[in-house]
């Protein structure tokens, strides 16, 4: 979602190919042996396999909105969303997906991300956005992952004592940024007309 997000922020116009990862297509394959999704395909032919990655390469190429901010910001962006994506994004999984990873509740993996959300919710207490008082890659990257986990147990997190985050997340749920980029489009089909996104 991050990846989609930021090329809409960017509105550099990609070529949009859903997939059912079921049923991976072989032009997919023959490109990212990897297999997962995002991918993106550059025109030089390098290929985009983390969606991070995508989301520098998209506002680096147009940032009209200035959401990448100066070298500083980028600096303390970029160490934020490492803490997501190695540290939260492990707890996160666990709280998700409890049952697979029974030797603790679900409960206690939920308490050991925390820590990430009071840091969160710390850094909301003293700009409206995470990093600065306006948009920047911090939000985009992260919110997505704070999705998931509100979702695990929406009503414990809306009584949660995170009411900065709650409100932070309400305003991206409801922006339309978030709702354009989460339209369902039909999978992919060799042959078919190109789709720009």
């Amino acid at each position: 979602m991050r990846a989609r997000l930021a090329i809409r922020y960017s509105g550099v116009k990609v070529q949009l190919r859903e997939v059912v990862l079921r049923h991976k297509p072989a032009a997919m394959l023959a490109i990212s042996p990897k297999a997962t999704v995002p991918v993106l395909l550059l025109p030089d032919g390098r290929v985009l396999e983390e969606s991070w990655d995508i989301v520098h390469w998209a506002t680096t190429v147009n940032d009209p909105d200035a959401i990448r901010g100066d070298a500083a910001l980028m600096s303390l962006t970029n160490a934020l969303v490492e803490k997501n994506d190695t540290d939260f994004k492990q707890h996160l999984d666990h709280y998700k997906y409890a049952d697979r990873f029974p030797e603790f509740s679900a409960e206690h993996y939920r308490s050991q991300a925390e820590e990430f959300l009071a840091q969160l919710e710390q850094n909301l207490s003293q700009h409206q956005f995470l990093l600065t008082d306006s948009i920047s890659l911090a939000d985009i990257g992260i919110f997505p992952f704070v999705r998931q986990f509100a979702h695990v147990d929406i009503d414990w997190f809306r009584q949660s004592p995170y009411t900065r985050l709650i409100q932070w997340l309400d305003f991206f749920l409801d922006s339309e940024p978030f709702n354009s980029v989460m339209k369902k489009y039909p999978p992919w089909a060799e042959g078919q007309t190109p789709l720009l996104f």
